[in-house]
Protein backbone atom coordinates (compact mmCIF):
# COMPACT_ATOMS: atom_id res chain seq x y z
CA UNK A 1 0.00 0.00 0.00
CA UNK A 2 1.21 3.21 -0.44
CA UNK A 3 0.15 6.80 0.69
CA UNK A 4 1.16 10.66 -0.11
CA UNK A 5 1.68 13.97 2.53
CA UNK A 6 -1.09 16.03 1.89
CA UNK A 7 -0.58 18.19 -0.63
CA UNK A 8 2.81 16.02 -1.70
CA UNK A 9 4.08 18.38 0.21
CA UNK A 10 8.04 17.42 1.50
CA UNK A 11 7.15 16.88 4.87
CA UNK A 12 9.72 13.96 5.63
CA UNK A 13 12.94 15.82 5.12
CA UNK A 14 15.31 15.10 8.60
CA UNK A 15 16.99 12.08 9.67
CA UNK A 16 14.73 13.02 12.76
CA UNK A 17 11.25 12.77 11.08
CA UNK A 18 12.45 10.14 8.72
CA UNK A 19 13.06 7.87 11.90
CA UNK A 20 10.07 8.87 13.77
CA UNK A 21 8.24 7.04 10.79
CA UNK A 22 10.21 3.94 10.94
CA UNK A 23 9.71 3.86 14.39
CA UNK A 24 5.91 4.18 14.09
CA UNK A 25 6.00 1.11 11.63
CA UNK A 26 8.49 -1.34 13.34
CA UNK A 27 6.25 -0.32 17.17
CA UNK A 28 3.09 -1.86 15.33
CA UNK A 29 4.76 -4.79 13.61
CA UNK A 30 5.80 -5.40 17.62
CA UNK A 31 2.60 -5.60 18.91
CA UNK A 32 1.43 -8.16 16.18
CA UNK A 33 -0.77 -5.80 14.47
CA UNK A 34 0.76 -6.54 10.62
CA UNK A 35 3.36 -8.43 9.26
CA UNK A 36 6.01 -5.59 7.01
CA UNK A 37 7.91 -7.18 3.81
CA UNK A 38 9.38 -4.04 2.51
CA UNK A 39 9.39 0.00 2.55
CA UNK A 40 10.51 3.11 1.63
CA UNK A 41 9.93 6.70 2.92
CA UNK A 42 10.46 9.19 0.50
CA UNK A 43 10.08 13.31 0.97
CA UNK A 44 6.17 12.98 -0.22
CA UNK A 45 4.60 9.65 0.35
CA UNK A 46 5.33 6.00 1.49
CA UNK A 47 5.42 2.71 0.17
CA UNK A 48 4.98 -0.96 2.59
CA UNK A 49 4.05 -4.05 1.61
CA UNK A 50 1.85 -5.57 4.72
CA UNK A 51 0.67 -8.50 5.78
CA UNK A 52 -2.48 -8.07 8.22
CA UNK A 53 -3.78 -11.01 10.29
CA UNK A 54 -6.86 -12.00 12.06
CA UNK A 55 -8.69 -9.29 13.26
CA UNK A 56 -6.82 -6.86 11.38
CA UNK A 57 -7.62 -4.96 8.10
CA UNK A 58 -5.41 -3.15 6.09
CA UNK A 59 -7.48 -0.01 6.41
CA UNK A 60 -6.93 0.01 10.81
CA UNK A 61 -2.86 -1.00 9.30
CA UNK A 62 -2.86 2.35 7.44
CA UNK A 63 -4.94 4.17 10.10
CA UNK A 64 -1.80 2.86 12.83
CA UNK A 65 1.09 4.29 10.98
CA UNK A 66 -0.22 7.27 9.51
CA UNK A 67 -1.78 8.31 12.62
CA UNK A 68 0.89 7.26 14.84
CA UNK A 69 2.77 9.31 12.73
CA UNK A 70 0.74 11.97 12.96
CA UNK A 71 0.62 12.09 16.60
CA UNK A 72 4.14 11.43 17.43
CA UNK A 73 5.01 14.45 14.96
CA UNK A 74 2.79 16.64 16.81
CA UNK A 75 4.44 15.87 19.96
CA UNK A 76 8.12 15.72 18.64
CA UNK A 77 8.16 17.60 15.95
CA UNK A 78 5.52 20.35 16.27
CA UNK A 79 3.84 19.11 13.02
CA UNK A 80 0.10 20.53 13.58
CA UNK A 81 -1.28 20.34 9.58
CA UNK A 82 -2.70 17.49 8.43
CA UNK A 83 0.33 15.75 7.26
CA UNK A 84 -1.64 12.72 5.64
CA UNK A 85 -3.28 12.43 2.29
CA UNK A 86 -6.95 10.83 2.96
CA UNK A 87 -6.90 7.63 1.83
CA UNK A 88 -4.34 5.39 0.70
CA UNK A 89 -3.64 3.09 -2.68
CA UNK A 90 -3.57 -1.15 -2.69
CA UNK A 91 -2.25 -3.29 -4.65
CA UNK A 92 -2.68 -6.78 -3.46
CA UNK A 93 0.22 -9.50 -4.85
CA UNK A 94 -1.34 -12.80 -5.16
CA UNK A 95 1.92 -14.76 -7.11
CA UNK A 96 5.41 -14.24 -6.57
CA UNK A 97 6.03 -12.43 -9.78
CA UNK A 98 3.71 -9.78 -8.45
CA UNK A 99 5.06 -9.71 -5.43
CA UNK A 100 8.88 -9.03 -6.33
CA UNK A 101 7.70 -6.81 -8.86
CA UNK A 102 6.76 -4.57 -6.02
CA UNK A 103 9.41 -5.34 -4.04
CA UNK A 104 11.52 -3.99 -6.86
CA UNK A 105 9.69 -1.04 -7.50
CA UNK A 106 9.87 -0.35 -3.94
CA UNK A 107 13.66 -0.64 -3.32
CA UNK A 108 14.06 1.39 -6.92
CA UNK A 109 11.45 4.31 -5.67
CA UNK A 110 15.08 6.41 -4.27
CA UNK A 111 17.01 5.72 -7.43
CA UNK A 112 14.47 7.22 -9.54
CA UNK A 113 14.18 9.71 -7.40
CA UNK A 114 17.84 10.84 -7.80
CA UNK A 115 18.95 10.58 -3.86
CA UNK A 116 20.77 7.99 -4.40
CA UNK A 117 22.49 5.65 -7.06
CA UNK A 118 21.36 1.93 -5.52
CA UNK A 119 18.70 1.00 -3.36
CA UNK A 120 20.75 -0.39 -0.68
CA UNK A 121 22.07 3.57 -0.42
CA UNK A 122 18.72 5.23 0.74
CA UNK A 123 18.34 4.46 4.58
CA UNK A 124 14.85 5.05 4.99
CA UNK A 125 14.08 1.57 2.53
CA UNK A 126 13.95 -2.18 3.36
CA UNK A 127 16.87 -2.35 0.93
CA UNK A 128 19.36 -0.84 3.63
CA UNK A 129 21.34 -2.98 5.11
CA UNK A 130 20.15 -4.86 7.92
CA UNK A 131 16.77 -4.16 8.56
CA UNK A 132 14.95 -6.55 9.92
CA UNK A 133 11.69 -7.63 7.98
CA UNK A 134 8.97 -10.50 7.93
CA UNK A 135 9.38 -13.24 5.16
CA UNK A 136 7.33 -12.87 2.09
CA UNK A 137 3.95 -14.42 3.00
CA UNK A 138 3.73 -17.94 2.17
CA UNK A 139 0.36 -18.43 0.28
CA UNK A 140 1.69 -16.25 -2.73
CA UNK A 141 0.87 -19.01 -6.33
CA UNK A 142 3.91 -20.14 -8.43
CA UNK A 143 4.50 -17.45 -11.00
CA UNK A 144 1.66 -17.23 -13.87
CA UNK A 145 -1.39 -17.82 -11.24
CA UNK A 146 -3.56 -15.21 -9.89
CA UNK A 147 -4.18 -11.83 -11.07
CA UNK A 148 -3.14 -8.41 -9.46
CA UNK A 149 -6.27 -6.60 -7.67
CA UNK A 150 -6.37 -3.30 -6.55
CA UNK A 151 -6.96 0.77 -6.78
CA UNK A 152 -5.63 2.43 -9.77
CA UNK A 153 -3.96 5.47 -7.92
CA UNK A 154 -0.84 5.85 -9.87
CA UNK A 155 1.07 3.16 -8.83
CA UNK A 156 2.13 1.00 -10.63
Amino acid sequence: MSSSTSGRRYLVQTTRSASLFLDVLYKYRAQDKYLHHEYVLMRDHFHVLLTVGQGMTIERAVQLIKGGYAFMAGRELGIHAPIWQKGFSEVRSLTWTEYLARVRYIHENPVRAGYVSAPELFEFSSAWPGRQLDVPPQRLKPQGEGMLVGTPAGVP
